[in-house]
């Protein structure tokens, strides 16, 4: 059975979800987490999930704001088993998880640097900041001339040629110069067979062969000059070199509202609580403890005294 992580923090429609078959998968804001949550209340390593046989557990790494299935608070490095769609609050961020049988997401390391890049948009994006990624001419023909990557990895053409991405004006560019593409927080450059070759911090390009273009790096085609700027991986590098954030009693934390896969769920008293057994109705009044004799004592008192005194009686006429 495989376990499926979705975010349920924030208002999105479709919450972004990433499924793995591991025995244990970190949660964290650290980049070599499989689960990475860009929030400054998430600890670099905040959490982990484990299989133990059949069933998965959820454990606290000793995080500076905790880990809570549900409302509760769990203990650093005490297992607790999780059902199929339990909420999990990492810092602020909720998760739901299900146990399911359903395909493992391909290139996990990907689709989680994918999450995290999501995530970082939006908050960008509510703050009012950009969130794209631009390539812009530095020098050159066509200078502040740019071309916007969005997050999918659709790749975009630069050249002379007047049906594709970036047209430069630029007698020494091949009509489909390089291609670029998005592909987690790295952005691609590929030589398309240019004739006069494309430059990467000096070194040309080997056509056909994808390259990451690293931040600050310039790639000199013809007589331009390129350069690219990019928010989303500013700020998840900030992000992630960031201390942790120590969450305050105002913070909003209240879990994410209409849960798909589990409409209600009966609530948690206790992370270290044993189970606690219901107590069973009593079959008949409890019998009284009161040092006193009831009238129905009384009764049988008399009754008995009675009988004995006329037994009494009878021998006495048989003897007499």
């Amino acid at each position: 059975m495989a376990l499926t992580v979705i975010v349920r923090s924030g208002e999105l429609s479709t919450p972004p979800s990433i499924s793995f078959d591991a025995p244990r998968i970190v949660i964290g804001r650290g980049e070599g987490c499989e689960v990475r949550l860009p929030d400054p209340s998430v600890s670099h390593r905040h959490a982990s999930i484990r299989q133990r046989g059949t069933d998965y557990v959820v454990m606290d790494e000793g995080s500076t704001n905790g880990t809570f299935v549900g409302p509760v608070r769990l203990s650093p490095q005490a297992p607790r088993i999780v059902r199929s769609g339990d909420l999990v609050r990492i810092g602020r961020v909720w998760l739901e998880l299900r146990i399911e049988q359903v395909p493992v997401s391909p290139a996990t390391k990907l689709a989680t640097s994918e999450i995290a890049l999501a995530l970082v948009a939006r908050a960008l994006e509510a703050q009012g900041d950009p969130a794209t990624a631009r390539v812009f001419v530095q020098s050159g023909p066509d200078k502040n001339t740019e071309l916007l990557l969005d997050q999918n990895e659709r790749p975009r053409v630069i050249g002379r040629g007047s049906d594709i991405d970036l047209t430069l004006d630029d007698a020494r560019l091949s009509r489909k110069q390089v291609e670029l593409r998005r592909r987690g927080t790295d952005v691609l450059v590929r030589d398309l067979g240019s004739k006069n070759g494309s430059f990467l911090n000096g070194q040309r390009l080997e056509s056909g062969k994808d390259v990451p273009w690293p931040a600050g790096a310039v790639l000199a085609i013809g007589a331009s000059e390129l350069c690219y700027e990019d928010p989303l991986r500013s700020a998840l590098l900030q992000l992630e070199a960031a201390p942790d954030e120590h969450m305050r009693a105002e913070d909003p934390v209240d879990p994410p509202v209409g849960k798909p896969s589990q409409e209600a769920e009966a609530p948690v008293e206790s992370a270290a609580a044993p189970p606690r057994v219901p107590e069973r109705a009593p079959s008949r009044p409890p019998r009284s403890t009161s040092n006193g004799l009831r009238p129905l004592d009384l009764l049988v008192a008399l009754i008995a005294v009675s009988v004995f005194v006329m037994s009494l009686v009878g021998i006495w006429w048989l003897f007499r």
